[in-house]
């Protein structure tokens, strides 16, 4: 099998224009754009006038609304204006009358230190009041913070104690096994008579019983592993042979 001729013959585009003549135009051309109607001098004039005339509407309207908010705002200056004048009585109102009272303070000297001192005790009760709920809630603040401190702090010693018990419980159990093996190769017939040895041996029976407990306690935790594994097998293997059973009948 041969390969497919893709060539294509070159077309000249000048000459292929040229062979088929002049275009057709679909929109105006510039003959026509020249040629367009225009207006006269008059025609212009009447433009002109009528623009003016539009621009002096617009003049008049905004003459207007200048008038209309220079209106509001004299209203409103007046209302400001008599505002404050009434704020001004008032304030002339109270200083007369604080001045009366002052007046009246001053004749009666007896009644104004009465009435003094049982204000000032007043405020002072208040003011004892205030103090005393202020230092019960500092107390409480500072007693909350105090205990959530002693408790971190009871909790950090304790974790240490134990990390040094366990320290402390395994040196010793090192340093008996050691003496217990260095007297056994010393003399391995003779029993031990001072207390030391006794309160050791005791040491290493303890030992020994925490050790078994620890294995039996294992024991128990892997023979009930093995347990639960059974009963799984024994649920899966029932599930199988059921699916089985409904597989054969089905089929």
């Amino acid at each position: 099998m041969g390969k497919r001729d893709n060539r294509v013959a070159y077309m000249n585009p000048i000459a292929m224009a040229r062979w088929r003549g002049p275009s057709q135009s679909l929109g105006p051309t510039i003959q026509d754009y020249l040629n367009r109607p225009r207006p006269t001098w008059e025609e212009v004039k009447k433009q002109l006038e009528n623009k003016k005339k539009g621009s002096k509407a617009l003049a008049e309207f905004e003459e207007k609304m200048t008038e209309n908010w220079k209106k509001e705002l004299e209203k409103r200056r007046e209302k400001l204006l008599s505002e404050k004048e009434g704020s001004s009585k008032k304030r002339e109102k109270k200083k007369k009358k604080k001045k009366k009272k002052k007046k009246y303070c001053q004749s009666s000297p007896s009644s104004s230190s009465s009435d003094s001192s049982s204000s000032s005790s007043d405020s002072e009760e208040e003011e004892k009041k205030h103090g005393k709920k202020r230092k019960k809630k500092k107390n409480r603040s500072h007693k909350s913070s105090e205990s959530s401190t002693c408790e971190s702090e009871s909790e950090s010693k304790v974790s240490v104690k134990k990390k040094k018990k366990s320290k402390d419980d395994t040196e010793k159990e090192k340093h008996v096994r050691s003496l217990s093996k260095k007297r056994k190769k010393a003399c391995p017939e003779e029993k031990p008579s001072s207390p030391d040895s006794s309160s050791e041996s005791d040491y290493e029976e303890e030992a020994q019983a925490k050790k078994k407990r620890r294995r039996e306690e294992r024991e128990k935790a892997m023979e009930k592993a093995k347990k639960k594994k059974k009963k799984q097998h024994k649920k899966h293997s029932k599930k199988k042979k059921k699916k089985s059973s409904s597989s054969h009948k089905a089929a």
